[in-house]
């Protein structure tokens, strides 16, 4: 009877506050796993050039891209990626299965690009526009690129490296109308000469839902970065987080996160198409012009980063604040408190934080909005997955006698790992064999099972919803980037009279993350060159990799299997008052001057610009 039905509906309340959210939830859930199912079976392949074609032809004057004071409908979009796609497959002689790798920054051209290759069957590594020297040269090879298409503004990073890319017969593209550089050719001329006609589906005949779509690049733990094989399933998945999120057809996006990273590509841009939503670019993120951008241009959702919330609540209060249509910010990383301060600023916006590693086998959403909170177990979690016993200390998971890892009970904070399996898979790196083994853990429960290694430490409290904690080990996240310590100790250790270099990341007051600081052994007789340190990292680092800090010690210490301790030189931080070795502090264009307790209070208390 209906008594009965409220009844139990009034008991599973009683029990879970969030049930019909959870409900609710887990039909958006399955109506999407119903979509990925039938994509799968599909013949021919549907693939998201498939659903952004569709788009094209149902909605072609809707506005799809607006950039600065350009404005392109689906129509105008489509177009010009065919031309784009013509030149290259005219004068770079792709075929299908080829890599070309992109090296641009957030401009309508990365959009046409990418869609061009995909009219070819062709997979883009997209490829960090930060990235110079020795990184960019290892991301070039590590996907077995023979293209590089670059963005005019990075011609001197391309003429940098052009030596060696001649040598390995690699052709270089740069979207300027001509180039008299030897062994760099314009392609912006020959793409206004070609025909915006639609190309033939013949020319992706035989990609399917496990070929690579994309290559996106993660700072390793370990090493120079390394690069995620994202096929066209994961794609799709990745893709439906805009659908979880409750984005709807007649949203405006805001897009500023850069588009070589799964954020913006992914969850952003590529979210877009399947919504059939207009998507407004900007280059880069800037605080001051945030709001007026959403004004403009009528923005309905934004997607962030944890870092991009805090700067927002630093900016001086207006009065419209809150005048904005902006009602759904989906993102990673906003912490506790800067969330409720951003909600009592700037309004009643819906914020729908989540969790996931671009090659990682599965992820979390904060369905319910619970401040604070990356995620929520419901009863339709799919993936084994579980919080093990980790010792920050030795680096490593706590075992039993038996020699398996133990699961943590609720409430208590455990490193996370997700079973591999075939509806779980976890693909790795390409052309990196070694990287992809030391992401999985082995034997963890029972002999012969896998598990995917986050890296991360969580939390998960009674009611379900899960809480970040920490990274562990080689790496942390500055300015919404992964650090790989290892890769910024092996440049330091390039320095003549560096004879050990230990990275680490030290917490500063009122930033997310952590910032850069290296602990260093001199060699014998020879001093600390705070210039040629700072020309040095400035050379061959992005700026959010570069140490802010560097103290001088006479002996690294380290664990007692040699390993460097890094959890506590973290802790000492760079209080020049608790610290007795020399501390250095890398000032803005000036270099690495000594550290003053002066400039210890000015970052503290926030005033230090870092």
């Amino acid at each position: 009877s209906l008594f009965s039905l409220a009844l139990l509906l009034a008991l599973l309340y009683t029990k879970n506050p969030y049930f019909l959210q959870d409900l609710n939830y887990a039909i958006t859930a399955i109506k999407i796993g119903m979509r990925l199912s039938k994509y799968k079976k599909s013949k021919p392949f549907y693939s998201m050039l498939d659903c952004f074609l569709d788009k094209v032809s149902r909605q072609p004057h809707k506005k799809f891209l607006l950039f600065e004071d350009s404005c392109y409908t689906y129509s105008q979009a489509d177009k010009e990626s065919n031309k784009v796609a013509r030149a290259l497959s005219t004068h770079a002689n792709l075929q299908e299965g080829d890599t070309v790798a992109l090296f641009l920054g957030n401009e309508p051209w990365f959009v046409w690009a990418w869609l061009a290759l995909a009219k070819l069957g062709c997979t883009a590594s997209l490829l960090n526009n930060n990235i110079r020297s020795k990184s960019l040269l290892h991301c070039f090879s590590c996907c077995d690129a023979k293209v590089l298409v670059a963005g005019a503004d990075l011609r001197g990073a391309v003429e940098e490296v052009l030596p060696t890319l001649k040598e390995q017969g690699i052709r270089v593209f740069l979207l300027t109308e001509h180039c008299d550089v030897d062994g760099i050719e314009s392609l912006t001329d020959k793409i206004q000469q070609a025909s915006d006609q639609p190309l033939s589906p013949q020319l992706r005949a035989n990609i399917h839902i496990k070929s690579p779509a994309l290559y996106i690049y993660t700072s390793g733990t370990t090493g120079l970065p390394k690069a995620a094989v994202i096929n066209h399933e994961r794609l799709w998945m990745a893709t439906f987080l805009q659908s979880l999120a409750g984005v709807r057809s007649d949203d405006v996006i805001y897009i500023f996160l850069p588009l070589y990273h799964s954020s913006g590509f992914l969850m952003g841009l590529c979210g877009a198409i399947n919504q059939g939503v207009t998507i407004v670019l900007r280059r880069k993120f800037s605080a001051s012009n945030f709001w007026n951008d959403c004004r403009k241009y009528n923005v309905t959702v934004i997607q962030y980063i944890g870092e991009i919330i805090r700067y927002l609540c630093n900016t001086p209060k207006r009065d419209n604040d809150r005048d904005h249509k902006v009602r759904l910010a989906l993102g990673n990383g906003m912490r506790a408190d800067a969330w409720a301060e951003f909600l009592q600023r700037f309004g009643d916006i819906r914020v729908c934080e989540c969790y996931g590693a671009t090659e990682g086998n599965m992820g979390f959403v904060n369905h319910i909005g619970k401040i604070g909170a990356i995620g929520k177990e419901h009863f339709l979690m799919t993936t084994p997955y579980a919080l093990i016993r980790y010792d920050t200390e030795k680096e490593e998971p706590v075992k039993n006698s038996k020699g398996f890892c133990i699961e943590v009970p609720r409430g208590e904070t455990g490193l996370l790992v997700a079973k591999i399996g075939a509806r779980t898979p976890f693909v790795g790196y390409a052309k990196n064999k070694q990287q992809t083994q030391r992401k999985m853990l082995n034997d963890v429960f029972v002999k012969g099972d896998h598990y995917f290694n986050s890296g991360d430490l969580l939390r998960i409290d009674d009611e379900g919803f899960i809480y970040f904690q920490d990274r562990i080990g080689d790496t942390f996240r500055w300015k919404g980037e992964n650090v790989a310590t290892t890769e910024v100790a092996d440049h330091l250790l390039m320095l003549d009279w560096v004879e050990e270099a230990n990275v680490y990341g030290v917490k500063v007051p009122g930033h997310e993350g952590r910032i850069g600081m290296a602990a260093i052994k001199l060699n014998e007789n020879m001093d600390f060159d705070g210039k040629a340190a700072y020309q040095h990292v400035k050379n061959y680092l992005p700026s959010y990799a570069r140490p802010r800090f560097i103290r001088i010690q006479d002996d690294l210490v380290v664990t007692g299997t040699f390993k460097q301790m890094k959890v506590k030189l973290g802790e000492e931080g760079f209080n020049p008052s608790v610290i007795k070795d020399p501390l250095f502090y890398l000032e803005d264009n000036k270099g690495y001057v000594p550290m003053t307790p002066e400039i210890f209070s000015s970052i503290a208390e926030g005033k230090a610009k870092l």
